[in-house]
């Protein structure tokens, strides 16, 4: 395997508009809505299909209904049924998705599931069409994309499935004008830079440490036409930024801050987005338990996130002025590391003490937020997985938002729109006096447990330049699925929150 090879690999299927079925198409896939009303319960009530109007005749309907009651399919969201094809069709089988309700039928994010859980169900084919696009072009888009995205760039031939998802999937709508090209091209690109976020995140640290994620950012980021800066780790000493430095020091491989701009026009608003680029987290000093420390492969989530988002900010050319800030290390014990107790000074002359080496996100994200507020932003986004406390106050799919409150609100509005789901979070002003230090301006955490995704809000808020409005999202569950596959989430990686931030981000360019 080369170097950086996995920058230019395919992340997902051909996605196309058509308005009939093919002769090279190898299944149909339809929805399927389950019955309701006094008949619900009923055994023998026929679920309805979801097929758009005029798509198939009325025997071709009739009898894929008649095929599916026969093999008990219900309907249920989530559920998936296989039948074969009438001989007019055309194709080998009929690919029944569950959409739940009649009400689901107009959910996007029920749509997106549907769309990624066939996806997975069609592993061995390789060009389906589907009637789902009915609902909504760019849902459906977006969960083929990801439910058929796969991670395989370690595997040998012993291991690679022998059985892949389809690599064209055609969408059957009534018209393929502008419009409905336009709803295409912009869900394959948000699908498509999530899946940056997920090569990122899947990618081990064996291969993905500090200055090759860095040259990954740069090369992805000079190809989308962003402008490119990297901060070696002399010239973060050289300019003060003791959180990064402070916290790679441990390491053999050092630090690294990024920075990719996508410039809007003369007076567009100006978005910083920052993540935490921790490309693994042994906790340091305060090294973690050994079960599952494996999982902080993702601990560079938030990186990956707003690296994505900015180059799909350039990619669909909003016109917002955005700059990603990026801090990058990895956080390991050795002679040289640094020890609970130390005390750093953090980029714009800040002093922290450090009571907890595995706090370490803060510390590298507060020298970024410093140095991206002297860009005078109206907008600042930090994401990062930062703290075990976000599991706990909101499991795992949840992410929190915390910050300026009523960008707060809009962010997680805007994310539960995309189907990311955040949650808005109070930072309970209380707390701000257990981050006292006994020697320091700052302690990096405090001495309870209460409140912890809380706490780490507010010790970055004390970094957030005034006026900035500001939303810290903690994804530290989200953006890591180490479960089973669901909807159109895959096993490890997930891009969370690179549509919330994308969502946002276009936000700001059509409303301010």
């Amino acid at each position: 395997m080369s170097k950086n090879e996995s920058v230019d690999r395919t992340r997902g299927p051909k996605i196309q508009l058509a308005t009939s079925l093919d002769k090279k198409d190898e299944a149909l896939v339809i929805g399927l809505v389950a019955p309701e009303g006094p008949d619900a319960d009923d055994t023998d009530a026929a679920p309805t299909l979801f097929i758009g109007d005029g798509l198939l005749d009325d025997a071709q309907a009739s009898a894929i209904s008649d095929a599916l009651v026969a093999v008990g399919a219900a309907g249920t969201h989530g559920d998936v049924s296989s039948i074969p094809a009438p001989e007019s069709l055309g194709v080998d089988v009929v690919v029944a998705v569950g959409l739940g309700s009649a009400d689901d039928v107009e959910n996007p994010e029920k749509l997106r599931q549907a769309a990624g859980i066939a996806a997975r169900a069609l592993a061995g084919r390789r060009q389906v069409t589907t009637t789902l696009a009915a609902g909504g072009i760019e849902p459906v888009a977006e969960g083929f994309f990801l439910g058929a995205y796969r991670f395989d760039e370690f595997r040998s031939a012993k291991t690679l499935p022998t059985k892949t998802p389809p690599t064209t999937v055609r969408l059957l709508v009534e018209n393929t004008g502008k419009s409905a090209t336009a709803q295409l091209d912009h869900a394959v690109a948000i699908a498509d830079a999530t899946a940056i976020a997920r090569d990122f995140v899947n990618t081990p640290p064996s291969h993905l440490y500090p200055e090759e994620f860095a040259e990954r950012a740069r090369l992805l980021g000079s190809k989308a036409g962003l402008k490119v800066e990297i901060l070696d780790h002399t010239q973060l000493e050289k300019d003060g930024y003791g959180g990064i430095v402070g916290v790679g020091k441990g390491s053999s491989r050092l630090p690294r801050l990024v920075r990719l701009t996508h410039a809007g026009k003369k007076d567009a608003k100006k978005v910083a987005l920052v993540g935490k680029g921790i490309t693994f987290d042994t906790g340091g000093i305060s090294i973690k338990p050994a079960a599952n420390m494996d999982h902080m492969t993702s601990d560079m989530g938030g990186a990956a996130a707003v690296i994505a988002a900015t180059i799909l900010a350039a990619r669909l050319d909003v016109d917002v002025s955005v700059t990603a800030t990026v801090p990058m290390a990895e956080n390991m014990p050795s002679g040289t590391a640094q020890r609970p107790g130390d005390v750093l000074t953090q980029y714009g002359g800040t002093t922290v003490e450090v009571l907890n080496t595995d706090a370490e996100g803060r510390l590298v994200l507060a020298d970024a937020i410093v140095r991206a507020c002297e860009d005078d932003p109206d907008y600042l986004i930090d994401t990062a997985t930062l703290t075990g406390a976000q599991m706990v106050a909101l499991g795992a799919r949840t992410p929190g938002v915390m910050g300026t409150e009523e960008f707060r609100d809009r962010v997680a509005d805007l994310s539960q729109e995309v189907g990311e789901n955040a949650w808005p979070m109070p930072l309970a002003a209380e707390l701000r006096a257990d981050l006292k230090s006994r020697v320091a301006d700052l302690a990096n955490v405090t001495n309870h447990r209460n409140g912890g995704m809380l706490a780490a809000g507010l010790f970055l808020k004390e970094f957030v330049a005034d006026g900035v409005q500001w939303a810290h999202i903690d994804v530290a569950g989200p953006a890591f699925n180490s479960g089973a596959p669901w909807g159109y989430t895959p096993k490890g990686g997930t891009g969370v929150p690179v549509r919330t931030i994308a969502r946002v981000i276009e936000d700001i360019a059509a409303n301010g």
